[in-house]
């Protein structure tokens, strides 16, 4: 019988996003720098590079009313990935006036258009939960969070912008 691989437990991944100082601070604490953020009524825009192995630049939209973020990585060639974009399932506020926060709900969507959306990370949500660092109320919200928006995007012909547009939001992106 094999054994399943051990699941990475963390807390909750927080993040900021500052927009007078054209600043993003990542889970680790690192300062980045951001070339632009655009704020629109649903949400906050973000698009900055990276100096990550296998993707170079990385646009953001944080969707708090959808509790989503939406990515789009730019990969490097030798790393490219078959995704569209990559979705965070988790809390996203408006701490202050030009000052965001995200707290990662650790389930996330992988979405490759026009075919399918993919779930993963559900063994993180859970040992997070068991471990205490989720409450049932948020976890069980992640869930349903998750797969309304499956659902969602599968309803609108598996894409995430037709089902976004249905609900009034339009991104763009870089």
């Amino acid at each position: 019988m094999t054994q399943a691989p051990a699941v990475h437990l963390h807390r909750p991944k927080v993040e900021y996003f500052n927009v007078d100082e054209l600043t993003n601070v990542d889970p680790k604490g690192y300062v980045r720098q951001v070339e632009h953020y655009r704020d629109e009524p649903w949400g906050l825009y973000m698009a900055r590079p990276s100096d990550h192995p296998e993707f170079h630049y990385i646009e953001s939209w944080l969707l708090p009313s959808l509790s989503l973020r939406a990515t789009v990585f730019h990969f490097t060639p030798a790393d490219l990935r078959d995704q569209d974009y990559y979705i965070d399932i988790g809390e996203f506020t408006q701490v202050e006036p030009k000052r965001w926060k995200s707290v990662d709900h650790y389930l996330d969507l992988v979405v490759r258009t026009g075919r399918e959306v993919e779930l993963l990370d559900v063994d993180e949500l859970l040992a997070a939960h068991a471990a205490g660092y989720l409450d049932l109320a948020t976890a069980q919200q992640a869930i349903e969070t998750a797969t309304a928006t499956i659902d969602g995007i599968a309803a609108h012909g598996h894409s995430f912008e037709n089902w976004l547009a249905a609900q009034g939001i339009t991104l763009s992106w870089r």
